[in-house]
């Protein structure tokens, strides 16, 4: 009996450290798409035409996905079918509880108009500290799939550090009031990310049991977010007129690759390490990765000064005080 339970427990820890290599390179790919997107906009000269680019092509990549897969149209399909006959209590879905690829949306605009000003490292940790403090919310009113979290000390805590870890970050913009105005979108579309991984999570447990779900919850993340992009880029086309010309460089519209790799990348990582800990080495990961590209990859007249860095770190250091109690858990 002992000799055949010890193989399994082996094989257990060894698929969670592939979970945590993986979801740390998923937090790379999304600091990786926050500098496309932020060039991309920079090059057009508007960053709502850059995040409509950064969707399309996404979007486009699903759909093909869609057509020639058929376990995701049937994952669609028990999505579409749950929408038009909801069931009541915990397990049912609303209609708007698939918007949300709204804060995706509003998230990869934010990226567009501001990363070429503030920086990779600044955006993202405004990012992390606005879903720092969202995620308590978010977890304690039970919007995610897994019901009601419990709000404890030291996860308030971990928030409270990732703010002070935001100040430090921006405290070089204190003098550039508009700079530090651009500041406050990254963190706002931080706190809209903990609502739209909640709203996914749903999505893609109502779709399927397996990945295919979290392929279809994708599908519906950017035809929402998509929809709104096109409607706000024809109000600003109306407004202030064509954007400059597409830049010729390929890589540039790698952006929405980016999104929907580390979206299916999530969508299995989550069933090996569990969500929090995703998380926890997603952050990390976009942390460093954000680091490396401002200092390697510097945007013009940005370099990365010493707040940054200590920001980037405390930043850290509030993901793993937020992530203890969860990994002794799993201990």
């Amino acid at each position: 009996m002992t000799t055949t339970a010890a193989p399994p427990a082996v094989s257990t820890r060894q698929h969670h450290l592939v979970g945590l290599v993986s979801a740390f390179g998923i937090g790379m790919l999304v600091a990786v798409q926050s500098r496309l997107n932020g060039e991309l906009g920079g090059i057009l000269g508007d960053g709502i035409p850059a995040a409509l680019i950064s969707f399309g092509t996404g979007l486009l990549i699903l759909l093909v996905a869609t057509a020639v897969v058929p376990p995701v149209r049937r994952a669609l399909g028990n999505v579409w079918r749950t929408i038009r006959t909801p069931m009541r209590g915990y397990g049912g879905l609303r209609w708007w509880q698939c918007l949300g690829g709204l804060a995706g949306a509003f998230l990869v605009a934010t990226q567009s108009i501001t990363v070429s000003i503030i920086g990779v490292a600044v955006f993202l940790v405004a990012g992390v500290a606005g879903q720092a403090i969202s995620s308590l919310v978010v977890d304690r009113l039970g919007f995610g799939p897994a019901g009601p979290q419990p709000l404890t000390a030291i996860r308030i805590v971990g928030a409270m550090i990732a703010l002070v870890a935001v100040g430090l970050a921006v405290s070089d913009q204190l003098s550039h009031p508009d700079g530090l105005l651009l500041a406050v979108l990254p963190a706002l579309g931080g706190v809209g990310t903990a609502v739209q991984q909640a709203i996914n999570g749903r999505v893609a447990r109502t779709a399927s049991t397996d990945a295919y779900g979290a392929v279809a919850a994708g599908v519906v993340n950017f035809l929402v977010g998509f929809a709104a992009l096109l409607l706000v880029f024809l109000v600003d086309l109306a407004l202030r007129g064509a954007p400059r010309h597409l830049p010729s460089e390929p890589w540039l519209y790698f952006g929405g690759a980016c999104g929907v790799i580390f979206i299916s990348a999530a969508a299995a990582v989550v069933r090996v390490v569990g969500v929090f800990v995703l998380g926890l080495g997603t952050i990390a990961g976009q942390l460093i990765a954000s680091l490396f590209i401002d200092v390697f990859f510097p945007v013009a007249d940005k370099p990365v000064s010493a707040p940054v860095v200590v920001g980037t770190l405390l930043a850290l250091a509030a993901v793993a005080v937020a992530a203890v109690p969860n990994l002794r858990r799993q201990r």
